[in-house]
């Protein structure tokens, strides 16, 4: 069973940063492809970003150029770096694999961020 476990969530003030981690139990964590997701107040879960296991990365339209998703494949870790972070970023933050072979998708506990001054 993958386990993914995120951490790095917190209040942050308007223009601050927060770097967003993500741990992957799964050995073959490498040829997943992962991605962030966040869920906002009272609204469905949506795509942040994601990038594959060859590091071709994607971006919603509200986060380009202000975060960026990496992945080191050696410490099975995923990252989100968010940087001029907007009160409109406040929301609970998914990480999410998929299992290339099966298809199966998995899911982070969440980690919330607060951005407010």
């Amino acid at each position: 069973q993958v386990q993914l476990v995120e951490s790095g969530g917190g209040l942050v003030q308007p223009g601050g940063s927060l770097r967003l981690s993500c741990v992957g139990s799964d050995t073959i964590f490498s040829t997943y492809t992962m991605g962030w997701h966040r869920q906002f107040p009272g609204k469905r879960r949506e795509l942040a970003a994601f990038i594959t296991s060859g590091g071709s990365t994607v971006y919603a339209d509200s986060v380009k150029g202000r975060f960026t998703i990496s992945r080191d494949n050696a410490k099975n870790t995923l990252y989100l770096q968010m940087n001029n972070l907007k009160p409109e970023d406040t929301a609970v933050y998914y990480c999410h694999g998929r299992d290339p072979v099966t298809n199966i998708e998995y899911w982070g506990q969440g980690t919330r961020v607060t951005v407010s001054s």
